[in-house]
């Protein structure tokens, strides 16, 4: 398995209309998880929340590549 940079984001049984709403979905979600946390809570929801996407990607070989692509221009 490669890691897929194309668009994937769905939600099972919501139909949507324009390609780029289930991304809006998703980032409006992502907001509210952030919601009226202080910085270093921030911080603790997302090394969280990696870790829970890295165990269910579940895959090395696209987790170094995931990382090595985040880490470019930084």
């Amino acid at each position: 398995m490669s890691l897929n940079l194309q668009p994937n984001f769905n939600e099972t049984g919501k139909r949507y209309f324009r390609a780029f709403t289930p991304g809006d979905d998703f980032y409006e979600a992502l907001i509210d998880t952030h919601r009226d946390l202080s910085d270093e809570q921030s911080a603790m929801v997302n090394a969280k929340l990696v870790l829970l996407l890295a165990n269910h990607v579940g895959d090395i070989a696209v987790l170094r590549e995931a990382m090595q692509i985040a880490r470019q221009d930084i």
